[in-house]
């Protein structure tokens, strides 16, 4: 029994790796081919085409000794007549290193130099099993309106070792890339010493081109920044804050479209510009757009709202709904915000060539990089989604008239990380949304406009409130009939809250109808009523307790 066990267990265990060996070595064997190049030369001993590396380097060292002959073999030319691949192969070739040099930037240490095109761990990195490949790109390069990809293949032959060679795909793309990436008539004409080698892989005529087209773009960004000035200053009034708003994103814009015809079209730098030069075309392009869409949206929003929290400080009901519709309307320039900045790092992400080429598998590293985000926007993303909270639940608006922190204020802007208030000595007081909203505050016009402002005398023991009932009456009926805003008579009164060793309290309310006038109205009541006790205090017995300054500490 035993022995039968022993024997089932090595049994499957056989069956198990002869399954997992059969997928493992299909695909290090690579694509299986009829035939590879049948209408070429045998290859030079020197040609390398074990690895993906090699096929590489055999690259440079047939384009550096001019064997173009030889350079063919590193191509798939299975699309090309056998009578006719020994030309064409050799043009072919010629036409790819061409392109690799003006446009492609070769990540070396990516590049495998194992035959099987696996990855090798780094040191810092944990042992994993190797996974074989059998197609390795190397790069993406834009082919009218679609991408093209820069493959090499790795081709099984029935009558020797597999081989990593350009795909078949990427050797028809070759007319076209080469046609497209071509020198322009402007390099045509820079003198041959100027194309040697120079620093960092760059010709020489590369490092003088570079800052003279750096300097042609902002130069000409300086003369339109110029120009939409004089037009604003000139249209004040009439469209002139739109032309201000659109000014700089269009100067950017400009700039951004001068450098990358020039450096696209007319000048086609080398790859190693051009992989700086293509991702920072398209960043400043929609940085430019985004710019655009905001300073309009705010000098359309500036013309049809003014953002000025004082211009909604009255309380009649016409001004209510009119704070509430600026306050929503600036959320929605909030989220209009967010909306296009999620497009345009989109777009930004699905544009930027880099991204794609240089081995970065956003697939991979999305959650890392998600987490990193988060972790370093997490303050700024709870702003927004506070100024957010305020806008839809209405419990501030523009133009409301608040209690907050001792001060009383006016919400003057609602942003997208903190709140400016206008505080009534005429500071500006800065506070963080979510500081803001995790605060309790008094919003003096959020329902109804009217409130009752209190405030408390001490008075001796001896005294009578009740002979302060009528100088109170005497002041409000008297500021009311002046033109000040007194509520209605059911909400005055004079109660006697509290008392101590050295006297009472008595509390007066005084009934306001306009948030923005209360506290100035209390403080006139307060004083005239303290001139009132003194004058009843003079006259009879004392009102104020005869409480010393060490007593009363």
């Amino acid at each position: 029994m035993t022995g039968t066990i022993r024997t089932l267990l090595a049994a499957l265990l056989a069956c198990l790796v002869a399954a997992s060996s059969l997928p493992a070595a299909a695909q290090d064997a690579g694509f299986d081919v009829d035939a590879l190049n049948e209408g070429l030369a045998p290859p030079p001993d020197w040609l390398d085409r074990s690895t993906p590396q090699g096929t590489m380097e055999s690259l440079q060292t047939a384009a550096g000794i001019g064997d173009w002959a030889a350079a063919a073999h590193l191509l798939d030319l299975t699309a090309v007549d056998p009578d006719e691949q020994t030309d064409a192969g050799a043009e072919l070739a010629q036409g790819l290193f061409g392109v690799l040099e003006r446009k492609v930037v070769i990540d070396w240490w990516d590049l495998p130099d194992r035959p099987d095109g696996a990855l090798e761990p780094g040191d810092d990195d944990p042992a994993i099993a190797l996974t074989p490949r059998s197609s390795i790109r190397l790069w993406t390069l834009d082919l009218g309106d679609r991408t093209v990809p820069i493959r090499l293949n790795r081709l099984q032959p029935p009558d020797g070792d597999p081989v990593w060679v350009f795909s078949a795909a990427t050797v028809r793309n070759i007319p076209a890339l080469r046609d497209l990436y071509q020198p322009s008539w402007v390099e045509r004409s820079i003198p041959d010493p100027l194309r040697n080698d120079a620093l960092w892989g760059l010709e020489y005529w590369e490092l003088v081109a570079l800052p003279l087209v750096l300097l042609m773009t902002g130069g000409a960004g300086w003369l339109l920044w110029r120009i939409l000035g004089r037009i604003g200053s000139a249209m004040e009034g009439r469209g002139g804050g739109l032309v201000v708003a659109a000014r700089a994103p269009l100067t950017l814009a400009l700039v951004t479209l001068l450098l990358s015809t020039l450096a696209g079209s007319i000048l086609v730098f080398s790859g190693r510009i051009d992989a700086v030069l293509s991702p920072l075309t398209a960043i400043l392009f929609v940085v430019a757009a985004l710019w655009l869409v905001v300073g309009l949206g705010d000098a359309i929003l500036d013309r049809v709202i003014s953002l000025d929290g004082m211009n909604y400080s009255k309380v009649d009901g016409d001004y209510e709904e009119r704070r509430r519709t600026a306050t929503r309307m600036v959320a929605l320039r909030r989220a209009a915000i967010v909306v296009v900045a999620l497009a345009g790092i989109g777009i930004v992400l699905n544009e930027v060539n880099v991204l794609r080429t240089l081995g970065v598998s956003l697939l991979a590293s999305a959650g890392a990089l998600t987490i990193l985000i988060g972790f370093a926007a997490r303050n700024v993303l709870a702003n927004i989604m506070a100024s957010l909270q305020i806008a839809l639940n209405g419990s501030a608006k523009i133009g409301d008239k608040l209690l907050f922190q001792d001060r009383i204020c006016t919400v003057e802007r609602i942003n997208f990380t903190f709140v400016q208030l206008l505080v009534w000595t005429g500071e500006r007081l800065v506070v963080p949304v979510t500081e803001f909203v995790g605060e309790p505050f008094e919003n003096w016009t959020m329902k109804e406009p009217g409130l009752t402002r209190i405030f408390t005398l001490k008075l001796a023991h001896t005294a009578d409130a009740e002979r302060l009932r009528a100088p109170y009456n005497e002041i409000l009926d008297r500021l009311k009939s002046d033109g000040a805003e007194i509520g209605p008579d059911d909400g005055r009164g004079v109660h006697v809250t509290d008392h101590d060793v050295f006297g009472q309290d008595v509390l007066f309310k005084v009934p306001c109808t306009n948030p923005d006038t209360a506290w100035t109205l209390e403080c006139t009541v307060r004083e005239e009523l303290l001139r009132a006790a003194t004058r009843l205090g003079e006259e009879a017995t004392p009102v104020f307790p005869d409480a010393q300054p060490a007593e009363a500490a």
